[in-house]
């Protein structure tokens, strides 16, 4: 790839890393990019066209006049005061004119870098007066003088700058700044009008996609295809949420039928004499009924459970006991606020999930929670033996078993980083693996605030 491509590309990219993300954003460059550019073509070309014609000719009038005053002065006599040509001048041509004696000018001033009244007077003097002159254009106040050298003497003139100058260019600015204004305010109401559904959308389905109920208010709004996507989001919610009511009825019904099985067979082992036998048979019954559990478990999900505001110490909390009857070390660290918006129950179950395999497969288990503003992020680290970089995406597949249980869940499933993946997903989170600094796997969960 040649150089001049590669700079091309590095700029196309800086370029577009500045522009902004949003669509309140890129609709507003949208109009405000083509109404600037249209702006500056119509003030350039009013600027080198219209204002520059205008002034030379009010230049080209005020310096007609002069000419016509020179000649008068060198054709005719005239009194000592020329009083006459003094007052035709003030009286007929609105310019102050004085005759000095003959003297050098005064030093020139520096040119302006873009002056069109000063370029249109020398051109003008230079064409139709064409004796030596001396011009003050750059002076605050709004008279310009002009000096002409005569035979005997000087002729000033004062000249009213409006009378050689097109001095209402501002009102053409100020009318064109104003009206961009007032366009640019009516874009910018009538953007939010219409950004406002689509922000409403994306809220509604982020909070059904977290569990949080919609807004009561909720409708279609907006133009004709924000209100199609949301009347197509509404019917896909009723569609899940009917699937979902139908999916916890069949799993209460299977859980109960097969509850009430296992029931009967502890019934009649109960009625039997105990024996090793028995209790082997005892044991697999409890096994079956945890495996149940955890069958159900993982495809209820969390579903059904509406979001609340839970305390991550509370839940935290409850496993000191535990790691005290099994003679494991568990301490954790809390910062930020103690409060996230989750679904209570799912959220304990994702937190008995890791913090319990962790306690499985090393001695020293730490939790390190830190809640900002935007997210929950939690880490369980373990002494244990870890799992290797290439098993760690088989490890979150249901039924999947790298060792004696480090995917297990309460039950003994291989189920319990396939839940916990399941429990983070639906609350719009991530969990990934890795190395702990105490020597074991680290397990990384980032939940949205």
């Amino acid at each position: 790839m040649s150089p001049i491509r590669r700079s091309w590309r590095r700029l196309a990219r800086r370029f577009a890393a500045a522009m902004p993300t949003g669509l309140f954003g890129r609709s507003l460059i949208i109009i405000i990019a083509p109404m600037l550019l249209l702006q500056a073509i119509v003030a350039f070309v009013f600027m080198e066209r219209h204002w520059q014609a205008v002034t030379k000719r009010l230049s080209a009038a005020v310096v007609r006049d002069i000419s016509a005053i020179v000649d008068v002065i060198e054709t005719y006599p005239q009194d000592t005061e020329y009083e006459t040509i003094t007052r035709i001048a003030r009286e007929r041509l609105s310019l102050d004119m004085r005759i000095l004696p003959l003297e050098d000018f005064p030093a020139p001033k520096p040119k302006p870098f873009f002056n069109i009244l000063d370029a249109a007077l020398s051109q003008q003097l230079a064409q139709n007066v064409r004796k030596p002159f001396w011009i003050d254009t750059l002076g605050e106040s709004n008279i310009l003088e002009i000096r002409i050298r005569l035979e005997t003497n000087v002729l000033r003139v004062f000249v009213p700058r409006k009378q050689a100058y097109a001095s209402n260019t501002h009102i053409f600015l100020l009318w064109m700044v104003g009206a961009s204004v007032v366009l640019l305010i009516i874009a910018i109401l009538f953007l939010r009008n219409q950004i406002r559904p689509i922000q409403r959308l994306a809220d509604a389905a982020e909070k059904f996609g977290k569990g949080q109920p919609v807004p009561e208010d909720f409708g279609p709004r907006g133009a004709s295809e924000v209100r199609q996507a949301t009347v197509a989001f509404l019917e896909m919610r009723d569609r899940i949420e009917r699937a979902l009511e139908q999916r916890t009825a069949m799993l209460a019904g299977v859980s109960h039928d097969l509850r009430t099985v296992l029931t009967r067979f502890r019934l009649q082992l109960a009625l039997v004499p105990q024996s090793a036998e028995v209790e082997a048979l005892s044991g697999d019954v409890d096994d079956m009924q945890d495996m149940l559990q955890g069958y159900l478990d993982f495809a209820r999900g969390d579903t059904g459970e509406a979001a609340s505001e839970t305390s991550i110490e509370d839940v935290l909390m409850r496993f000191h006991a535990e790691a005290e009857k099994l003679g494991k070390s568990f301490k954790v660290q809390l910062s930020g606020d103690p409060s996230i918006m989750v679904r209570p129950t799912a959220f304990s179950r994702l937190m008995a999930n890791l913090i319990l395999n962790a306690f499985r497969h090393g001695d020293n288990v730490e939790v390190r929670a830190r809640h900002k503003r935007r997210a929950l992020h939690l880490e369980v680290h373990d002494d244990g033996p870890g799992i290797a970089e290439a098993d760690r995406d088989e490890v979150f597949k249901p039924f999947v078993r790298l060792d004696d249980a480090r995917n297990q869940d309460e039950t003994g499933t291989g189920l319990g980083l396939a839940i916990a993946q399941d429990i983070v997903h639906t609350h719009g989170g991530e969990i990934s693996l890795g190395d702990s600094e105490l020597g074991g796997l680290k397990i990384s969960v980032r939940l949205p605030a």
